[in-house]
């Protein structure tokens, strides 16, 4: 986001008239790129775009407006528009990185390398991807002598690693198997697993090289039950004695795809998300059939809230992909996420009828409607879900987990007390369960020291989640040990200063210390938040009476006087 000083300096600049401007067009030009600006920082890009057009059709020479419509445009993936407008940069003396990115997809689309390498020597992106894509576009001209000395030099600089990795792929891609295993096996050095796409690699070569067996024990030894839907498609072939030849990288073209997404992946808590989707943007683009890097994009747009492009880049992957499943209820929750329920549970029907033996798929419709406090139909879901576990191992907690919930809020217990049991058997120690389960208790007056115990088990894991902050308050505070309640319930309020609920216990451990101003304020801070009409109503006659005679009116006892404490 711009700084205040330089946006400062933007604004005056747009202020002031040029020579002939009329005053209502640069009241015009001002508005739109505040209006572009706003639209960019909030990742609408859509409106961005048109406002940017909108500036630069007020003043055809306005290059910081034409560097983030470029941007803008790259982030949709609108090619053409963003590389217009790249070269309309380059004709105002300008540049930027999304520039740059456009136009040298443009040249490696014309199978001009010789000018994408004359561009990364005059104008590189990042150092890595100039190596890289350097490399590549020589052995895609046809001189893999010059194109391994690029990996080799990447390698002096400091990413031998990742310049081994891409010389691996360099020789798989040509035929290589055996260089390629001795680079890939990491010789006395480590071997080059550091992603799930490295390791399938790796097994794809030692596909190719007939040794199944070892592809086999690779594919076990990292990934195990855990395995993503095209590892255990490649571990089924493998198994199968099927010929596997190296299907990672078909032209030299899909390495630059690879190295793009490599370093967006390896740069994700670097880089913003803006930037990071850039990058997968050109990994997309350069391969069309990059599953994983259509997934990541649309993944990226999801984390990004920016809904419908999300789920326009869902829709993109190939349904014959193992992923595409994956694809679908990313695509649903999209939907849903963007405010049209009936569209997403259309998707889920139709995932359904050629996915319905998948649990996530029925887990998936549970997790919308659960969003939707549709209790029973989000719990027949999880059913269904749970029906199609063979046998749960650890990473099925969370649909037991979910399950409950819905349980819970549905008044059924039982079933949820065993559905929350379930995903400690399975992830023992979960902080999210053990405080639920935990919370729950409490709110029943059930098991209160079993209570305690999981919720303190829960804030060591978590002690900044205002949640797990409350609920230890709280059950220190049905405990009858307000004085104890009291630090981690102010603790919760500062992390969470809008929650009523939160408010409202505040306020009640409050009043149990004799603090009753500060009680009184906090419960009315808790109304100010839009409690549920039942809880609202409960705050008022605590303003009204004090806490001691509603909690008498309700056939309760002050616990913290139970317990010789308090005021």
């Amino acid at each position: 986001m711009t700084s205040p000083p330089r946006l400062l300096i933007i604004c005056a600049a747009l202020l002031t008239p040029s020579a002939g401007a009329p005053a209502l067009a640069q009241d015009g030009l001002t508005g739109a790129y505040l209006s572009a600006r706003s639209a960019f920082a909030a990742r609408d890009y859509t409106a961005a775009a048109e406002y940017f057009e909108e500036v630069i059709a007020l003043d055809a020479h306005a290059p910081r407006a034409i560097e983030d419509a470029t941007a803008a445009h790259l982030a949709m993936g609108e090619w053409r528009a963003a590389t217009a407008m790249a070269d309309r940069l380059a004709e105002a003396g300008r540049n930027s990185t999304p520039a740059r990115m456009a136009r040298l997809v443009a040249r490696l689309e014309a199978e001009d390398y010789a000018g994408a390498i004359d561009q990364l020597e005059a104008e590189g992106i990042l150092p890595v991807i100039d190596g890289l894509v350097s490399g590549w576009a020589h052995l895609a001209a046809g001189r893999p002598d010059t194109a391994f000395e690029a990996f080799d030099a990447l390698g002096a600089r400091g990413l031998s690693q990742i310049a081994a990795y891409h010389a691996a792929l360099a020789h798989a891609q040509g035929g290589d198997f055996e260089a390629a295993d001795a680079l890939m096996s990491g010789g006395e050095g480590d071997p080059l697993h550091f992603t799930a796409r490295a390791i399938k690699a790796h097994a794809e070569v030692l596909g190719a090289l007939g040794r199944h067996d070892d592809a086999l024990e690779l594919l076990e030894r990292n990934f195990g039950a855990d395995a993503p839907p095209e590892i255990s498609a490649l571990t089924e072939r493998l198994a199968a004695g099927e010929d596997v030849g190296f299907e990672m990288l078909e032209h030299p073209m899909d390495g630059i795809a690879e190295a793009f997404f490599d370093v967006a992946q390896a740069l994700e808590r670097e880089l913003e998300p803006q930037e990071v989707l850039l990058y997968m943007r050109v990994a997309e683009r350069l391969r069309p059939a990059h599953a994983e890097a259509k997934l990541s994009t649309a993944q990226l747009l999801s984390e990004m809230e920016r809904h419908d492009l999300a789920e326009a880049a869902f829709a993109r992957l190939d349904p014959a992909h193992p992923s595409h499943h994956l694809a679908g209820i990313g695509r649903a929750e999209a939907l849903h996420r963007g405010g049209d329920l009936e569209a997403a549970l259309a998707v889920l029907d139709a995932l359904e009828q050629t996915h319905g033996d998948i649990s996530q798929v029925h887990s998936a419709r549970g997790d919308i409607l659960r969003r939707e406090e549709d209790w029973d139909a989000a719990t027949e879901a999880y059913d269904r879900a749970i029906a199609r576990i063979a046998a749960p191992d650890r990473r099925h907690w969370v649909v037991f987990y979910t399950r409950g919930i819905t349980q819970e809020r549905a008044d059924r217990w039982d079933g949820a007390e065993a559905d929350f049991r379930k995903a400690l058997e399975l992830e023992p120690d979960q902080p999210d369960v053990l405080n639920y389960l935990g919370y729950s208790l409490v709110e029943k007056g059930r098991d209160l020291e079993e209570a305690r115990a999981m919720i303190e088990t829960a804030h060591e894991a978590r002690p900044d989640s205002g949640y797990i902050a409350d609920s230890l308050g709280w059950v220190l505070f049905k405990m009858g040990e307000p004085e104890e309640a009291l630090p981690y319930m102010e603790r919760a309020a500062e992390l969470m200063p809008d929650d009523p609920i939160v408010n409202d216990h505040l306020g009640d451990v409050y009043w149990a210390v004799g603090r009753q101003r500060e009680a009184e304020f906090q419960w009315r801070r808790a109304l100010s938040f839009d409690p549920e009409p039942e809880e609202a109503e409960r705050i008022r006659r605590k303003l009204d009476i004090g806490l001691e005679l509603v909690l008498e009116q309700e056939g309760e006892a002050p616990v913290w006087r139970e317990a010789g404490s308090g005021g």
